[in-house]
C-alpha cells in the first residue's frame, strides 16, 4: 500500500513524510532496514480511529537524503530531525509510535524533549540503560551491532552472494524485495550502518536519564535482536507510568507479523 508523501525541509536534510488524516497527532518512527511503509498495517487503523499519521523516512532512508558523514547520523541529529520535523508542520505535541532504531531515536526524543510528547509506545527495543544492562541474553542477541562498527567489511557481508548474508541476517523474505531495492542504490546500505557507527556508546557504555512521559514497552516473542529482558527493565527507567504488552507469535517486526494483536493494543493505549 503506498501513502502520498512529501518533501520537507528539516535540519538541513529534505525528509520524505507522510502526513495524512485530521485529529491527534501520531508520530511513526521507523527503525532498520526500514522506511515508513513498515507502518503500512498501522496507518489505516490510525486515521480510520481519527488521528492525523506523520511517518517520515529517517535521514539516509527510503526517499530522505543521505548524510555522507558518519557523524551526521549521531543520535543527537536523529532527535533533531524528529524535533525539526514536527516545527515545519507546527505540531507542538504527538503520540510517539517507534521501532527498533526509531525506538532508540525516541527514548532520546522523550527524555530531551518530553513537552513535545503525549505518551510513546516503544517497539521491540527498551530504554538505552535497560539495553546496555540485558546481559548475556542481549548481547548474544545484539552480536551483529559489533560487527556493524568495522569498516566496509559489513556492507561487502551484507551483499554477498547476492545479498545472501543479509537474508540470512534478517530472515523475513516477505521484505526482502523491498530492503534490496531500497538498499542496492548508491550510498544507502552504508548510511544505514552509520546508524550503529556513529552511535557505538549507545551499545557499550554511557549513562541516559529516565524517560518521564507515559510509555507502552511492546515486545513479540518471535524477535531474535532484542531480548524480553531490556524491554522489561525498560519501566525502572521511566518516571512516567509504564505499561508491557508481550505480542506471541510474531518476529522483529511486530507491526507486520502481529498486527492483528499489536493494533488493538496501540489504539488502546493511545486513546
Amino acid at each position: 500500500m503506498e501513502f502520498p508523501s512529501r518533501k520537507i525541509q528539516v535540519n538541513g536534510i529534505t525528509m520524505n513524510v507522510v502526513v495524512a488524516g485530521e485529529g491527534p497527532a501520531v508520530l511513526l518512527v521507523h527503525g532498520y532496514p526500514d522506511t515508513h511503509q513498515v507502518w503500512r498495517k498501522q496507518i489505516p487503523a490510525l486515521l480510520q480511529a481519527g488521528y492525523c499519521v506523520i511517518a517520515p523516512d529517517t535521514r539516509g532512508c527510503g526517499e530522505t537524503d543521505i548524510s555522507h558523514n558518519r557523524s551526521d547520523y549521531h543520535i543527537e541529529n536523529l532527535v533533531a530531525d524528529l524535533v525539526g520535523l514536527l516545527d515545519a508542520l507546527e505540531i507542538e505535541q504527538v503520540r510517539l509510535v517507534a521501532h527498533d532504531w526509531g525506538s532508540a531515536i525516541s527514548w532520546q526524543f522523550a527524555i530531551d524533549h518530553p513537552q513535545r510528547i503525549n505518551r510513546f509506545v516503544a517497539l521491540s527495543t527498551g530504554h538505552p540503560m535497560a539495553y546496555r544492562r540485558g546481559g548475556l541474553a542481549q548481547k548474544l542477541k545484539g552480536y551483529y551491532t559489533l560487527i556493524f562498527q568495522l569498516p566496509w567489511f559489513p556492507e561487502r557481508l551484507l551483499r554477498s552472494f547476492n545479498w545472501l548474508g543479509f537474508r540470512l541476517m534478517t530472515s523475513f523474505p516477505q521484505e526482502q524485495e523491498q530492503w534490496q531495492s531500497q538498499l542496492s542504490r548508491p550510498g544507502r546500505l552504508t548510511a544505514g550502518l552509520n546508524y550503529y557507527r556513529a552511535n557505538s556508546s549507545l551499545f557499550l557504555s554511557g549513562w541516559a536519564a529516565n524517560a518521564p512521559v507515559p510509555v507502552l514497552g511492546v515486545w513479540s516473542s518471535g524477535d531474535r535482536f532484542l531480548a524480553e529482558g531490556q524491554m522489561r527493565e525498560s519501566a525502572r527507567y521511566v518516571d512516567g507510568t509504564f505499561r508491557y504488552a508481550r505480542i506471541e507469535g510474531a518476529n522483529h517486526w511486530l507491526q507486520l507479523t502481529g498486527a492483528d494483536k499489536f493494533n488493538p493494543v496501540l489504539l488502546d493505549y493511545l486513546k
